[in-house]
Order: C-alpha cells, then structure tokens, then sequence
C-alpha cells in the first residue's frame, strides 16, 4: 500500500489570497493531502483574529476534501511531527522571500533532520501579491476582486468601513 504524502504549508493568512489559493491547488497535484496551518505570532497584531482567518480558509475550500485547517503556535516542526508530515510548502515570488525561506528551511531541518521544505513559484498572475499589499489597497476604498476570494473580499470591505 502506497503512504499517503501529507504536507503542510504555514503562513499568517492574514488575510489568504488567490496567490495562496493558487499554490493550494497546485500543491495538491503533487501531495494527497495539504493542512493550511494559520501561524499564531505573538509578535504580530493581524488584521483578522485567528477564527476569522481559520473561518475564511475553511469557507474557500469547503469542497475541497483534501485541504484541513488547523493552527499553531511554537515551532513549525512540532506542529508538523503532530501532523505525521516532514514536508513543508512554502511559494517563493522573489528573491527576497527566497534568502528568508532559505535560512528558515536550514535551521528547521538542522532541528529535525527529516523535516524538508518544498519551494514552489507563484502562478505568473500572482508573482506581485501578499496580503500586506490587499490590506493597503481595501484601507484607502481600493478593491482587488480578482485578487481575493469573494469571502475575503466581504470580510476586508466590513472591516474598513469609514
């Protein structure tokens, strides 16, 4: 019988966009199942709480059997070793994220030795997109309808009401 290849792909999802949805799908070519792990950073004040952010991911692929949500805090490697996966996807648009994915790949693997990162390059539609960049345009009235789902579209334009 043929293991089942789990992997994992963490971020803030603050909120997820059509690039992250984008590197789910084709992730998904190539894994039998994906967790969406939503990063709890106390260093961070995100723009949607921890539920709203599970809430949201849950709702864009809720047809999609293959895709959980879940969250964690801590060590990316112990939530992974909870989730009986080593792999970890991570998307790449620049060179910038490639230097500070590349150290985080380096000591996560020097803290597991199985633990192995697999870097995957946006869609070319969305090699420009991050959630920083759809919070700005939705704070000054802006939309990205093609950006963002329909439900994160709803949640940005309730939340920066004037």
């Amino acid at each position: 019988m043929k293991k089942r290849r789990s992997a994992v792909y963490p971020g803030s999802f603050d909120p997820i966009t059509n690039g992250h949805i984008d590197l789910v799908h084709r992730a998904l070519k190539i894994f039998d199942d994906l967790t969406i792990a939503v990063l709890v950073n106390p260093k961070k004040t995100p723009l949607f709480s921890l539920q709203e952010r599970m809430e949201i991911i849950k709702e864009v692929f809720k047809h999609e059997s293959r895709v959980k949500v879940d969250y964690f805090e801590g060590l990316l490697i112990d939530f992974l070793k909870k989730k009986k996966s080593n792999i970890v996807i991570r998307g790449l648009r620049a060179v910038s994220d490639f230097e500070l994915e590349f150290q985080m790949a380096l000591i996560n693997r020097k803290l597991s030795p199985e633990f192995e990162t697999f870097f995957m390059v946006p869609g070319l539609n969305y090699t420009f997109l991050n959630s920083s960049v759809i919070k700005e345009i939705y704070s000054f009235g802006g939309r990205a309808p093609d950006l963002v789902p329909p439900i994160v579209e709803k949640y940005l334009i309730e939340r920066f009401k004037k």
